[in-house]
């Protein structure tokens, strides 16, 4: 299925969506950094009374911050480890694992990225790994490379040669040990949190394959541009995809849903 464009999409159904569900890195910044005219978008949406939720592979450091500090619902962390809300006077923490089995599979999981430091020595343990809980994030995009293709999936079958499930995201290649991914927490962050489903009511955007979870759950899945380069190899895309990228994507499809409600 080739995706259509944003623009073609129902206004009805833009009108619906109560929820925004939205990746980080390259779906909300550019190059790395945040635009503004993203966090006016966020602003406005939640002013509009839509609730949006960060869906990323970011680390629990990350996610407390921005879940205290964003005009946000709330927070899905390292590809649905955990889930944060903070409703102005308490976090609400909601976690896959107990903290003692984290613990047992970080140790695990250091173990498999010394071997893959050794098979792949151009890719490195990301920096914002001491923020982690749950996962090991390999950097092949951020801070080193871009490696090829061949490297990245040398990582992904090296998680996988140990048991542990591997994404790919623009940046990273995420791996932990465990049956749930992005969407399996962000159900359950819906439902405890929000008091929600996942439903014709909700719409995700996102950039990656690491996303494709949300891409096949989700009839208002919208893909920023930048996707094109990962569409070839991803079995669950997007129904939609924005002119823009990164960032100036996600404002495209902000301004289409306030645009609908007006």
């Amino acid at each position: 299925m080739t995706p259509a464009p944003l623009s073609s999409a129902n206004k009805q159904a833009l009108a619906r969506v109560n929820t925004l569900l939205t990746d980080f890195d390259d779906t909300l910044t550019v190059n790395g950094r945040l635009p503004a005219k993203v966090y006016e978008k966020l602003e406005e949406l939640s002013a509009a009374g839509l609730s949006v939720v960060l869906i990323t592979g970011r680390p629990a450091g990350w996610c407390d911050l921005i879940a205290r500090c964003w005009p946000i619902a709330g927070v899905v962390g390292e590809n649905g480890a955990l889930a944060f809300r903070y409703d102005g006077q308490r976090m609400l923490r909601l976690h896959e694992d107990s903290a003692e089995v984290r613990e047992t599979n970080q140790a695990r999981l250091k173990r498999v990225g010394a071997e893959i430091l050794r098979e792949v020595p151009a890719a490195a343990i990301s920096v914002d790994q001491p923020f982690r809980i749950a996962d090991l994030a390999i950097d092949f995009a951020e801070d080193v490379g871009p490696l090829s293709d061949s490297d990245v999936q040398r990582i992904v079958s090296i998680f996988e040669s140990h048991g542990a499930t591997a994404k790919v995201s623009s940046i990273h290649v995420n791996g932990w040990f465990g049956a749930y991914d992005k969407l399996s927490m962000t159900k359950r962050f819906l439902s405890e949190a929000l008091g929600r489903t996942l439903d014709d009511r909700c719409a995700f955007i996102g950039d990656s394959p690491n996303d494709e979870p949300m891409f096949g759950a989700i009839q208002l899945a919208v893909g920023v541009a930048n996707i094109g380069t990962f569409l070839a190899r991803m079995n669950k895309r997007p129904h939609y995809i924005t002119n823009g990228h990164g960032g100036a994507g996600f404002v495209e499809l902000a301004e289409a849903l306030l645009g609908a409600r007006a």
